[in-house]
């Protein structure tokens, strides 16, 4: 906590500065539901009885991006998070806070964007709210949107597969908790073009090139993995980047990381921008990326699939779970190790 003792703008940007957060503050307020996953899991959603539910609140700026928008947001980032613990995005519940003097036109692209959204993803919105502030109070508008999901048709086979391989598995979901040493770690494309596409909208700045982001709904690419089988954890890199998602599995699951930087695909435009701002490209956010630990023996089948989605075809291998040290590193392109640490927060403010 900063010794002003108020909230800061990282305490809402992922990283070290929200997780302490959250949990000096919210779990010992908010914990306690005893369930299967609950609250103080902090894995990308919960589960209740058979029940996947998640809630997020999206307060990008500005609320149109290049490739991407609040509405698309709102949506893909709730989808998202359900599939990546082996859940079939069921519905929706959508609250809207819009500012006094939002255009209708604007709103109205909002919601038609949520509604492509939707049909790509095969989920519908069944209930929300809506309130309306001050002018100047928020940019424009914001969106908090909740979802539940049921289990996956294709998460049984995939268990099935992980118990050939790992005897002792014993775990009903897809969660953070159950990397093991000897997984390898898969990345399913490039990181940072979300967060360095809502920067140059923020600042008005180009990189040689027009960076979009990632944003999309990936569950029907996730329910192609499964298929596969042989996946003990996803996790999607938004705010603080793979940095941050790499951290939060090695402290959840007691293993070490290692992955090797010449293998994670970046373009050559956010690595280009990212260079010129000082900032570090594993710390971005994403929101149309995941990444999947994955029993040894089923990686490479499990890397075809992706490499034959759309969605997924820049796929690569980026690293593997090792009991040979207790945090992450990074196998550098000259050769050497070094650490990679918990960021403080994402670089980039505002991007989800």
């Amino acid at each position: 906590m900063q010794n002003s003792e108020r909230i800061i703008m990282a305490h809402g940007a992922g990283g070290a500065v929200m997780g302490t957060l959250i949990e000096r503050f919210v779990l010992p307020y908010l914990g306690g539901f005893q369930t299967e996953v609950g609250l103080e899991a902090l894995d990308d959603a919960a589960v209740v009885g058979e029940v996947v539910f998640k809630s997020d609140s999206h307060v990008v700026r500005p609320i149109f991006f290049p490739g991407g928008d609040i509405g698309r947001l709102a949506v893909a980032g709730t989808v998202n998070d359900l599939a990546v613990l082996g859940a079939e995005p069921v519905a929706l519940g959508c609250g809207f806070v819009l500012e006094e003097g939002l255009d209708f036109s604007d709103f109205e692209l909002v919601l038609e964007s949520m509604k492509t959204s939707c049909d790509e993803a095969g989920v519908f919105v069944v209930t929300g709210d809506t309130k309306v502030v001050e002018k100047g109070a928020l940019g424009g508008l914001v969106v908090n949107m909740s979802g539940i999901g049921k289990r996956s048709k294709a998460l049984a086979h995939n268990l099935a597969v992980v118990r050939k391989c790992w005897r002792n598995f014993d775990a009903r979901w897809v969660l953070d908790k159950n990397l093991r040493v000897g997984n390898k770690i898969i990345l399913s494309g490039t990181i940072g073009d979300h967060g360095l596409a809502v920067l140059s909208a923020q600042e008005g700045l180009t990189f040689g090139s027009k960076i979009a982001s990632d944003v999309k709904p990936l569950n029907h690419m996730i329910e192609q993995v499964l298929e596969v089988g042989g996946v003990v954890s996803m996790k999607d890199p938004t705010r603080g980047g793979l940095a941050n998602a790499l951290n939060e599995w090695s402290v959840k699951a007691k293993v070490g990381i290692l992955v090797h930087e010449e293998n994670i695909p970046i373009r050559n435009d956010v690595r280009i921008g990212c260079e010129m701002l000082g900032i570090d490209p594993l710390e971005v956010g994403n929101e149309g990326k995941i990444i999947l630990g994955v029993e040894d023996e089923m990686t490479n089948d499990v890397l075809a699939v992706l490499k034959r989605t759309k969605e997924g075809k820049d796929a690569e291998i980026i690293g593997e779970v090792t009991d040979e040290f207790s945090l992450v590193a990074m196998k550098t392109v000259v050769g050497g190790r070094r650490i990679l640490p918990m960021p403080v927060g994402d670089p980039v403010p505002r991007i989800c």
